[in-house]
């Protein structure tokens, strides 16, 4: 396992630090912490994390343009205006399930969000994946328990996605015109050969997939056949998501989690939930903005 230096990005401690993503225009990251309610924003040049509270569990958020942005909330797809933070909705989702949330979330080179839900109990199989492109939204994939590691390649010819709950990480042939399955996923990595979950990816510019391995402390990167090509340590054992970060895209950031440990595990966990940026050089990728 490689030790690279890391850097506590925020002190702000979440209990479910989820769904970074780096914005170019203002060089900042947002994040959220889901069971919290808030989403929080940094800016890279310096200064203090902001925090909003949300009236809604919120999990990503995706690029609109400098005056707005989408979220991905419990009730469904949020705008929010960047200036006043006012929401409104966009569209319902499983509006008749007040015991589903929304989880991991990733936008398609060609504009379309691809998002999961889930229940809050963590209820098996009680998930999903949506696809939601240009006003039309569509259920792709259903009986998931924790959908994670939505991501793709750069072309847009394949999308990834993990079941969390059986730790498993599948691939999946796409229309790049349109971010949509044209075939059935093909299991790719079998995560319970390790210790951990699988949680939030990115895929770098070269095709490999840089995954949070929640519970282990670690990020695990995968090329697309996947094989293992490397692993880094993380200062917090709950890692769930990197981010690329920098207007070149050269760097990584990693939320985490603090939920579910006692007084003993923050002891021997002191920076769970907290924010890390890795002093790591790679060739990143830019989120692209949804199309509405």
């Amino acid at each position: 396992m490689t030790e690279i230096a890391a850097s506590v990005l925020s002190e702000v401690a979440c209990k479910l630090g989820e769904g970074p993503i780096y914005e170019p225009h203002s060089d900042t990251l947002f994040w959220f912490d889901i069971l919290e309610q808030k989403l929080l924003e940094h800016p890279l040049a310096g200064g203090e994390t902001r925090i909003h509270a949300l009236p809604v569990m919120a999990s990503a958020l995706a690029r609109l343009d400098e005056a707005s942005h989408l979220l991905v909330t419990e009730k469904g797809l949020m705008l929010r205006e960047i200036a006043t933070g006012r929401l409104s909705m966009l569209h319902e989702v499983e509006a008749d399930r007040p015991d589903m949330r929304s989880n991991d979330a990733r936008a398609h080179p060609c504009g379309a969000l691809w998002f999961g839900t889930m229940s809050k109990k963590g209820e098996e199989q009680e998930g999903a994946i949506y696809w939601y492109f240009k006003g039309e939204l569509r259920r792709l994939f259903s009986h998931i328990t924790t959908p994670n590691s939505i991501c793709f390649s750069q072309d847009g010819t394949i999308g990834y996605f993990s079941d969390t709950g059986e730790n498993r990480l599948y691939r999946v042939a796409c229309d790049p015109e349109m971010g949509l399955p044209v075939d059935d996923p093909v299991l790719t990595i079998e995560g319970n050969e390790m210790p951990g979950g699988i949680d939030g990816s990115v895929v770098d510019a070269h095709g490999a997939i840089w995954n949070a391995r929640f519970g282990s402390g670690r990020l695990d990167v995968w090329n697309h056949r996947g094989e293992l090509v490397r692993s880094v340590k993380l200062p917090a054992r709950q890692v769930t998501c990197p981010a690329f970060i920098g207007r070149d895209a050269r760097k990584l950031a990693v939320t985490s989690a603090s939920k579910g440990l006692d007084e003993e595990g923050l002891k021997n966990d002191p920076l769970a939930g907290k924010t890390f940026i890795l002093d790591l050089d790679v060739e990143g990728r830019l989120e692209p903005a949804v199309q509405l």
